[in-house]
């Protein structure tokens, strides 16, 4: 095989010094700064091999972010070929697509070089593809100056670390060893910060050392700013940044790079020597900790909040389902000695021939009530009196959940210096910046800012909403068929002649028709999506945060209908409106649906549990084997499978990490993850009443998710852009939401879906032993019905033998709307007092924030005293001021006044991105 590896020439080469610039730049690839090397065979490799370290090939300059695009070497020769052709109907179109995305390549890429970027490319190639990398960096002037736009905070003093766990603490108080809690190596420190000012520069901790002054993440995100910000064509059509470059296939990828492999060396580095990436895959994405805390502190770190506070929440979630589950098998054991005793359950199947049961479709013949015998039983399980205890303790197990989220939310953002991220520090959308049709000034912050009308943003909504409402009347009709599909494979079954089947034909329809079901919610899902991506850009959202909360409302509203519509249909539908025999009520000509003869409520609870498990086992599978699918694909993609890692003593070529990072897969964001756990919440809060065993189901599958996302994050994905969030944004009040909606679900589940209320009725007016209790349910069919048939049947109702609703009927009728007003009204009332009495800022986290205000009020007037002493003795000795411009804003407790004096500093630093005038950049001039 002829194989060429392509790579950056010395430092030497690659640099000049320009004598209008203030610090070299890197030559533009028109210049042809790249050693090709002709390879016969991999053995016969001579050069020297490339650093696995990330930076540049002068061994010192760190790569900041890395670009990549990939080109057909057949292209590339042709390229000149239709250059030369003036008749632009002679070009292919595919040609003529290529040319302009190399022409938006292009200058993007000298506009990077324009702002103070520097680069540096390789490229690799084999006989069927060109890989090349454009490595990035930005320097100082540049990190300085985009560090004070984007209003990065950096520490002004080290604190004492204060991490701790509330658990853990309670443990230590009671001299118990903790098990959850582990020594994490390296942990981060605690620091006063500040928002950076170029001309405060002496202020910050380790101001004179410029390499590690601003942390990786923080490069990230201005080498990103920079990217996402930079404009290739014209504005208005929205032809800026790189997130565009990248659904136009411009480039091939575009992230930074992680911190060397996750793997631990064979000799095992001490923990201290660890690299961050290494501690957190030793320490958080290995199965082995999945009985640890997590170390939220070095996630924040290494990803940055916005993943910090999903995997926070996560652990939260799943720390608080520990109680939920405990008491929700409790309540399913309970269940299990009920059914064994059960008075009702054993006259049913004592009963043999004594009941009768009239068809459960035109032509299915009549049967006997003993032969649900085992059917009933199990439904004994789920529908007894703990049942609404458990009701009520998942309700008010909810609501303190989210109270007590909302404190550990607070106290991670304050902690994190994020409080006011979404208000104050927040930019406008790259996108939404070039489009907007006009600027505004921002009332909080004063500043000049696009800004589109309100007016016409509210029309697109509606536009958008009214699409929403066509996609969920399709999921509805898509129920529709699913109700139909039910209907008839029962008569198909109960036709089939075999006893077997014709005994379960309700419920082979009913576990068929949820697989199916399952299926339609997966397929139109990943349609919807698409769709709901199109309409929030179209809506013209100013940040990121409300773009993203308008995206999830869109698909949660989708979700939730399409995930739930089938439970609701069975919890209060099935079986509501069926009619009497004689006078059956029908749909599109077919007979309406009944419950089974076990009850509506052992088919939800078969619902939930094929559904709820069944999509948490299809997305475990899907997280496992799928990123290993698309890994192996990608390496295949790039014949890495043909490289070495290392550089033996054959020279084999190693593998340099901008290659090694583009095998690993795109991290497609947070959305999925989080609409996995709040659709699992919504099933474990709204039906709760139907399957208790749902909460240890839930705990079960996060433990699993917690290690998997965490190994996905670190193992497998590209490292992404350390975003900052101040919470975990609409998904919060989703939340409650579902909290609210499960006091409703929970109490009409009792009273019209559980037989609860109807036992409780006849104890306190028939007999407290329930003896009798079946006969009193069933009816008697009416007399033309049983002459025509030649025979007495019964069925489940409270009508007399006309078919007309007894007075039974309307007693418990009245009974059920007692219950369910009375239920709620308790739950939302204790609710409220838990909401009450639960603040959603911890004391302690209040009194540090007035502390901190108070210092820093207590430092602008004790400098403003200096400020005033100054004046005056320059005005007496005509000598320069001070500055005046202070930014106190990120000032922390403990930060005395005389701190502040002494980092008062005239030094100033020229910080334009225009410091380092580069030469133009052609991307494609060198191809191998």
């Amino acid at each position: 095989m002829q194989r060429k590896k392509i790579k950056a020439d010395d430092h030497a080469n690659l640099m000049g010094e320009d004598q209008n610039a203030k610090g070299p730049y890197y030559g533009s690839l028109s210049q042809d700064p790249i050693e090709i090397s002709e390879l016969s065979k991999p053995s016969q490799v001579t050069h020297v091999p490339q650093s696995t370290a990330n930076v540049f090939s002068d061994g010192r300059t760190r790569i900041d972010f890395v670009l990549v695009w990939e080109a057909d070497p057949q292209t590339q020769e042709q390229e000149g070929q239709s250059e030369g052709t003036s008749a632009e109907s002679k070009v292919p179109r595919w040609r003529r697509a290529v040319d302009v995305r190399r022409t938006w390549r292009k200058k993007f890429l000298n506009k990077l070089q324009a702002a103070g970027i520097c680069i540096e490319k390789h490229a690799v190639q084999d006989e069927k593809k060109v890989v090349h990398y454009v490595l990035l960096n930005a320097p100082w002037s540049v990190l300085c100056y985009y560090a004070e736009d984007l209003r990065l905070r950096l520490p002004l003093q080290a604190l004492p670390n204060q991490s701790s766990n509330w658990s853990d603490r309670v443990v230590k108080r009671l001299g118990v060893p903790s098990l959850l809690s582990e020594e994490v190596p390296n942990m981060p420190l605690d620091y006063y910060t500040c928002h950076f000012k170029v001309n405060k520069l002496t202020w910050f901790l380790g101001s004179n050392e410029q390499d590690t002054f601003f942390s990786s993440t923080q490069r990230h995100r201005i080498l990103y700013e920079i990217l996402a910000t930079t404009p290739y064509g014209h504005l208005k059509q929205g032809e800026v940044g790189v997130d565009r470059l990248l659904s136009e296939d411009v480039f091939a990828a575009a992230f930074p790079l992680h911190e060397g492999p996750f793997a631990v060396p064979a000799d095992r580095l001490a923990p201290e020597n660890l690299t961050e990436r290494q501690v957190l895959f030793q320490y958080w994405a290995r199965w082995r900790k999945w009985n640890r805390y997590q170390p939220l502190h070095h996630i924040r770190r290494y990803f940055g909040e916005k993943i910090a506070l999903y995997f926070a929440w996560l652990g939260f979630y799943t720390g608080w389902l520990l109680p939920a589950a405990v008491v929700g098998s409790l309540v399913f054991i309970a269940g299990i000695f009920l059914m064994l005793s059960d008075i009702p359950a054993q006259e049913i199947c004592d009963s043999e021939d004594q009941y009768q049961m009239c068809p459960l479709c035109k032509e299915c013949p009549h049967w006997q009530l003993s032969s649900i015998c085992s059917m009933f039983k199990a439904g004994r399980l789920f529908d007894h009196g703990g049942t609404i205890f458990f009701s009520i303790f998942m309700s008010l197990w909810a609501v303190t959940f989210l109270e007590y989220w909302k404190r550990m939310n607070a106290t991670l953002a304050h902690r994190w210096d994020c409080s006011d991220f979404e208000d104050i520090e927040e930019r406008p959308r790259p996108q939404f910046t070039a489009m907007a049709p006009m600027t505004m000034e921002n009332p909080i912050t004063g500043a000049e800012e696009p800004y589109f009308p309100k007016r016409n943003r509210v029309k697109r909504v509606m536009a958008g909403l009214m699409i929403i409402i066509m996609m969920i009347a399709v999921v509805v009709m898509f129920l529709i068929s699913i109700i139909l599909y039910r209907a008839i494979i029962s008569i198909l079954v109960s036709r089939s002649g075999n006893f077997l089947f014709v005994a379960s034909a309700s419920r082979i329809a009913s576990l068929t028709g949820s697989v199916v079901n399952l299926i339609f919610i997966l397929i139109l899902s990943k349609i919807y999506i698409a769709l709901a991506h199109f309409l929030t850009k179209w809506e013209m959202h100013r940040t990121q945060t409300k773009y993203e909360d308008a995206f999830t409302f869109k698909v949660f509203v989708f979700q939730f209908v399409n995930f739930y519509s089938s439970p609701i249909y069975i919890a209060f539908f099935k079986g509501r409106f069926v009619g009497y025999p004689g006078n059956y009520k029908t749909l599109l000509g077919i007979r309406n649906e009944d419950c089974g003869a076990g009850g509506c409520l052992i088919e939800l609870a078969q619902e939930l549990l094929v559904i709820m498990v069944g999509k948490q086992v299809i997305n475990n599978v899907q997280e496992i084997v799928i990123p290993k699918l698309k890994g192996w694909w990608q390496k295949y993609k790039l014949h890495s499978q043909k490289r070495k890692s290392k550089v033996d003593q054959l020279g084999l070529v190693q593998q340099a990490p901008w290659e090694s990072n583009y095998e690993l897969l795109v991290c497609e964001g947070l959305f999925d993850e989080y609409l996995e756990m709040v659709l699992q919440f919504g099933f474990i809060t709204i039906f709760v009443a139907a399957c208790p065993l749902a909460p240890l189901f839930a705990l079960l599958n996060n433990w699993v998710e917690i290690r998997l996302d965490a190994q996905k994050f670190v193992c497998e994905y590209r490292r992404p852009v350390a975003e900052r969030a101040q919470g975990i944004g609409i998904w919060f009040y989703i939340l409650e939401v579902i909290t609210h909606l499960a006091v409703i679900s929970n109490a009409f589940l009792i009273a019209f879906t559980s037989d609860f209320l109807p036992r409780l009725y006849y104890q306190y007016t028939r007999a407290s032993d329930l003896q009798g209790y079946v006969n009193f349910t069933l009816a008697y069919a009416p007399k033309h019905f049983a002459s025509q048939h030649n025979v007495t049947c019964r069925y489940r109702a409270y009508r007399d033998e006309s078919g007309r609703y007894s007075l039974t009927y309307w007693n418990l009728l009245a009974i059920r709307l007692g219950f369910i007003i009375v239920f709620e009204h308790v739950v939302f009332f204790i609710a409220r007092v838990i909401d009450l009495m639960v603040p959603d800022i911890p004391e302690s986290l209040q009194i540090k924030v007035k502390h901190e205000r108070y210092l820093a009020k207590q430092a602008l007037a004790e400098n403003k005293a200096l400020f005033e002493r100054k004046e005056v003795r320059a005005t007496s000795s005509t000598t320069q001021t001070a500055p005046k411009d202070w930014e106190l804003d990120g000032v922390h407790e403990n930060q005395e006044p005389t701190q502040l004096r002494m980092m008062t500093s005239t030094h100033t630093l020229a910080a334009s991105p225009e410091a380092h005038p580069q030469q133009q950049f052609d991307p494609e001039a060198e191809s191998p």
